[in-house]
């Protein structure tokens, strides 16, 4: 093949040289044979491709249709319903609300109501005007050891640092905050200038590599953490533990994203991959977890300190439990994200197949919260795909007080879901280092969109809760929400999620669904009792 290839476009470049002897124009027609053979040249002799050593030149066809087939999918093929991460369906109300467009739709629903997984709210004959609701309703969050609680709004700016998105996109992301009355939070990536300058509020989130509060040798600077966690900004501090996107990996920093300005801020080398570890080392079992929250609350001056993590052996929630009952000490909010939560970079293998997706993980924390007799004191705010006003109805229904989006907010910006987060090449300047394109971001006119993105869906979660009848969010619960199971089987998220008693797992008679894991649980170490053994007999036998 490679040689039929090269003696046509020989041939071709032949009679091309006769003609021009013809016709003058035609050296536009030899230049271009000429440049065509070049390549089939080259083509045909390397060793590294073998589509392009036996195809020559039209193997090439190939690379380019590979380019464009993320955008033909989006633009051409994929239905309204359909696409991943984010379908188009729910891509559009995002920007039909932050553009203040028409949000209604024609002609009726476009999901299959008899599908396995469907699922509705039941509404109320005693249905509300919405103009009852409260129009911004807020949930405080402290508990008893702490001293300056923070009121936040229902639905918040999910953990995105600067150095995954741009200048620009924090600069809007936090104006939007400010206006609208939201918190934004600052992702592991450190408090930066970006976060500060608009004045929106800030849950600080304090990863594994402590970045902004990081010694020269990658541990927790407490002198560093004090002057930040006391700037008026600062409302609340998140002590991440792992995420839903990454679960036990820890953050990347791609080396191209790692300009001198961000390593600046994170205390690290300028354009180097970096890596946040997997684990935190300022404490390494439940019990110095909870030692470390205190200590993050007194440096902070009282403030909302809470941990964030993406469930994934059960036990291990239930040893920090333990550890809360046994000490005293307890965060004053969990966050709990889910498997299906986005990142500007991971692992597939991470990002598929790794961590409890959000419904069951939001659930098993509210039981354990509740079975340990603690969930009066700390609130659960639910993270992972987050979009719609339905989707904050769910969450608050199965156990969330409120709700963190980040992918929401990023199509807010003008995110189009090119897909290229990771590359540096974010056609929209949203999540890019580069410059030119982040230039293309404007603050003035993203930060509105921001704004009225919230400000829509929250109004849109008072309509439907008006539909139900109730005038809190706070009312809402597990017998509101129905799926099918399956084509014979309606059932209610509170038989899907069955509730547990107040301090039931405090007594002897424990829930059989939770026996082993209870046991396996201790406030002394985040392994299971016994893995542990094991691990210790083992040490004995090897001295």
């Amino acid at each position: 093949m490679r040689f039929q290839i090269l003696f046509v476009l020989t041939l071709v470049l032949v009679v091309n040289i006769a003609l021009g002897f013809i016709w003058t124009e035609a050296w536009w027609f030899i230049l271009l044979t000429a440049t065509l053979l070049g390549f089939a040249i080259f083509d045909s002799l390397q060793r590294q491709h073998a589509i392009l050593r036996n195809f020559p030149l039209i193997g090439r066809m190939r690379w380019t249709i590979e380019g464009l087939r993320p955008y033909i999918q989006q633009y051409l093929i994929e239905p309204d319903t359909g696409g991943a991460p984010i379908s188009r369906m729910f891509r559009s109300i995002v920007y039909q609300r932050a553009k203040n467009s028409r949000e209604t739709v024609p002609f009726g629903t476009q999901l299959d109501t008899y599908s396995d997984g469907y699922e509705w709210i039941g509404h109320s004959l005693s249905a509300m005007q919405v103009e009852e609701m409260d129009e911004d309703p807020r949930v405080t969050i402290g508990g008893p050891a702490c001293k300056k609680p923070y009121a936040a709004s229902l639905l918040n700016i999910s953990a995105m640092s600067f150095g995954s998105l741009s200048k620009n996109a924090i600069l809007a992301l936090n104006k939007g905050a400010k206006e609208g009355g939201f918190y934004h939070n600052s992702g592991e990536g450190g408090l930066t200038p970006y976060h500060l300058e608009n004045g929106g509020d800030i849950v600080w989130q304090i990863g594994t590599g402590y970045f902004g509060c990081r010694t020269e040798d990658g541990g927790f600077d407490k002198a560093q953490f004090k002057e930040k966690a006391r700037l008026d900004a600062v409302k609340m501090i998140e002590i991440k533990l792992s995420q839903g996107a990454k679960p036990g990996h820890g953050g990347i920093l791609p080396a191209y994203k790692n300009t001198p300005e961000i390593a600046k801020i994170r205390g690290v080398e300028p354009h180097t991959q970096v890596d946040s570890p997997p684990r935190h080392n300022a404490f390494s079992t439940p019990l110095e977890m909870m030692d470390f929250i205190s200590e993050l609350r007194e440096l902070s001056g009282g403030k909302p300190i809470g941990i964030k993590l993406a469930l994934g052996r059960k036990s291990e929630f239930i040893a920090i439990c333990k550890a809360m009952h046994k000490t005293g000490i307890m965060p004053d909010f969990i966050t709990v994200d889910g498997g299906e939560g986005g990142t500007g970079a991971a692992p597939l293998e991470y990002t598929n197949s790794i961590g409890f997706p959000l419904r069951e993980a939001l659930a098993f924390v509210d039981d354990c919260l509740i079975g340990f007799d603690l969930r009066q004191h700390i609130k659960v705010i639910a993270s992972g795909k987050i979009i719609t006003a339905f989707q904050l109805v769910k969450n608050l229904s199965l156990g969330a007080d409120l709700c963190n989006s980040a992918r929401g907010m990023m199509l807010a910006l003008g995110c189009v879901q090119s897909l290229s987060c990771n590359t540096n090449r974010c056609p929209t300047g949203v999540a890019t280092q580069d410059p030119k394109l982040a230039r293309g971001l404007n603050v003035e006119d993203k930060y509105v969109r921001v704004q009225r993105f919230h400000e829509k869906t929250i109004l849109a979660l008072m309509d439907i809760l008006s539909s139900t009848g109730h005038r809190s969010p706070a009312d809402l619960n597990r017998t509101h929400i129905f799926r099918r199971v399956d084509q014979s089987c309606v059932q209610r998220y509170d038989e899907v999620f069955p509730l547990i008693k107040r301090g039931s797992l405090l007594q002897d008679n424990l829930p059989e669904a939770y026996k082993l894991h209870v046991k396996e649980a201790s406030a002394e170490s985040f392994m299971p009792a016994s893995l542990l053994s094991d691990i210790e007999e083992e040490t004995k036998a090897v001295s």
